[in-house]
């Protein structure tokens, strides 16, 4: 039989001994053990709930002055939503599934409980990014902490204005600083201080559980120092992306390594019970061909 010139071969002479190589490639593949066709399971992540768009206003975190005084910082008027977030904080049990896989540092909790579905705490934000990063990946979606502005948008009801009510000496600076402790204690939890099992602080007008309990929560929103002119605009902005800011019963910035609020940080006032975090979920994109 004399062989086709190689000028003369089709597509489909091609073709056919191409896929018969791809063919034996993932037979062989397939008994090595190295490549499955079996559909692997999906995972979606932590249970989550969609938050629904509305205006509100939060104020905006920092060390504000003004004049060289220290002031509360700026009212803001927004909009936000729909923003998908964890319903409950991510717990010891889903913390330590990245643990166990090598991803993500074991945590340190101020006060250890034998319970796996208590909120994970003794976490650093550098932690939090760890965990967002490793579930990222296992889910095939985008999780990330929210910002501060974010996370008063998905606390609803449970948001604390952070302004401080009291009126102190401006030349006193201690003064300040007192107040702000006495206010941000008159918040705290009347409960003990342990981690209680998910669901004990109940849900929010959002639907969002144990939100302001007795775990604070990181935010990605870095420290700041506003200056304010005279007709009360920014006229300018310093930024400390070493320090994050923490919420829940009140605001508190702290150092992006600190597990124990107790270790010192940068808290101001009263002191975080407990360090943990929950996360949002960014809404999937799906690629779009031109035809």
């Amino acid at each position: 039989m004399t062989a086709r010139p190689v000028e003369n071969l089709t597509l489909a002479d091609l073709l056919l001994p191409a896929s018969l190589l791809v063919g034996l490639s993932i037979f062989s593949l397939m008994q090595m053990d190295i490549l499955s066709l079996k559909p692997a399971e999906a995972y979606r992540g932590p249970q989550t709930i969609v938050v629904a768009p509305r205006a509100y206003e939060y104020r905006l975190p920092g060390d504000f002055q003004m004049d060289g005084v220290p002031v509360n910082g700026t009212l803001q008027q927004a909009e936000a939503g729909p923003i998908e977030v964890m319903l409950h904080q991510a717990t010891l049990a889903d913390y330590q599934e990245c643990v166990s896989r090598g991803a993500c540092d074991a945590a340190e909790p101020v006060i250890r409980s034998a319970r796996a579905d208590v909120p994970v705490t003794g976490v650093s934000f550098d932690d939090a990014m760890d965990y967002a990063q490793w579930l990222s990946e296992r889910t095939g979606d985008t999780w990330r902490l929210p910002t501060l502005a974010e996370w008063i948008f998905i606390a609803g009801d449970r948001a604390v204005d952070h302004a401080l009510d009291a009126v102190t000496d401006a030349d006193n600076p201690a003064e300040r600083w007192i107040a702000t402790y006495e206010q941000e204690a008159s918040r705290a939890v009347p409960a003990d201080a342990r981690p209680q099992p998910s669901g004990f602080f109940g849900a929010n007008d959002m639907g969002v559980m144990d939100i302001a309990g007795n775990v604070w929560e990181w935010t990605a929103t870095c420290a700041n120092r506003t200056t304010l002119a005279p007709d009360g605009s920014t006229a300018s902005v310093v930024e400390s992306c070493g320090i994050r800011y923490l919420e829940g019963r009140h605001l508190t910035p702290m150092s992006v390594f600190v597990r124990d609020s107790r270790s010192g940080g940068c808290s101001i006032g009263a002191a975080p019970d407990n360090l943990g975090f929950r996360l949002v979920r960014e809404p999937r994109s799906w690629l779009r061909l031109p035809f």
